[in-house]
């Protein structure tokens, strides 16, 4: 008689461990990889408790999460092409989103003034530090070179 899985029709999570259950590694994985996120949305109510302009703060991290966003969309879209075009994408991408917070810096200082703009210039930096920390503690995207 054949082994039977009572199991083995059923549907199971997406990265789900045996059981179906997600598996709890794949969750910290992810919070770690998105680390700058969460940590710019939970900073927010003690930087603006702390005297920081809430305009400022605000422009700052819409700014970061969606220039974020747009790095997870362009490394699908940049993943899909040729070897040769990779490297000019990429350049293209890392510059455009560097544009796209500077812009936010100046907007927030057009609007509300020097502290919203000296709000949204450290918001920026502090996020954009951490995110560079993470990236040097997670190494080479595809690993190290033999």
């Amino acid at each position: 008689m054949p082994d039977f899985d009572a199991n083995e029709d059923l549907t199971r999570l997406p990265d789900a461990g045996p059981g179906g259950l997600p598996d709890l590694a794949d969750a910290r994985l992810v919070i770690l990889r998105y680390l700058d996120v969460v940590l710019v949305v939970l900073a927010a109510p003690v930087a603006i408790a702390l005297g920081a302009s809430p305009l400022g703060y605000l422009i700052a991290a819409g700014a970061w999460v969606l220039q974020r966003v747009l790095q997870q969309l362009d490394r699908r879209w940049i993943a899909g092409r040729g070897a040769d075009a990779r490297f000019g994408l990429n350049l293209v991408d890392g510059f455009g989103r560097i544009w796209l917070l500077a812009a936010a810096i100046v907007l927030a200082a057009v609007i509300g003034g020097r502290g919203a703009g000296l709000t949204a210039a450290l918001v920026i930096f502090c996020v954009y530090s951490i995110a560079f920390a993470m990236r040097v503690v997670e190494g080479r995207p595809g690993g190290p070179r033999p």
